[in-house]
């Protein structure tokens, strides 16, 4: 029944911004930050670490970014936290749709190309290529998490 309500849920907010995971279906196909990029071709490395602190923030480190358009980035993500977190790369106004259904669904996951959900201690990556210029986001959307500062921007200047 829970898996019935998540897909009517995401049915209603259906959208490329979506990561898939639970939900029904995935997202291959580019979005408007871009699309998945082949590793071979990465021109870049940037790791993002996840973490809270004593008092009560949760952050990205580095917070904020900048590619190019047309580049292809290898993004390794470490949680160096003690709970899980997630990192979402978006548009803000998705990523702030996705965050309303997390706040639903709070055990929804996500395996697509442009997020991941990673355990306390663990570490993986994303490889993007990012085809449109512009401002984008990335976040944890894990309930409570944006509120407490976990989120970060992403600057794509054109080439």
């Amino acid at each position: 029944m829970k898996k019935l309500l998540i897909a009517a849920a995401l049915a209603a907010f259906a959208t490329p911004a979506l990561a898939s995971g639970n939900h029904a279906g995935g997202h291959g196909e580019k979005m408007a930050a871009g699309e998945p990029g082949d590793k071979a071709k990465a021109t870049q490395t940037i790791r993002v670490t996840m973490k809270e602190t004593d008092d009560g923030k949760m952050l990205f480190t580095p917070a904020a970014f900048k590619v190019r358009k047309g580049q292809t980035v290898k993004i390794e993500i470490k949680n160096a936290g003690t709970i899980d977190h997630e990192f979402v790369l978006d548009q803000e106004d998705k990523i702030l749709e996705h965050k309303k259904v997390m706040e639903k669904f709070p055990e929804m996951e996500h395996a697509d190309a442009n997020s991941i959900r990673l355990p306390a201690g663990q570490s993986g990556e994303i490889v993007w290529k990012f085809t449109t210029d512009g401002e984008f986001k990335f976040a944890c959307l894990i309930p409570g998490h944006y509120e407490a500062g976990m989120h970060g921007d992403v600057s794509v200047a054109g080439k």
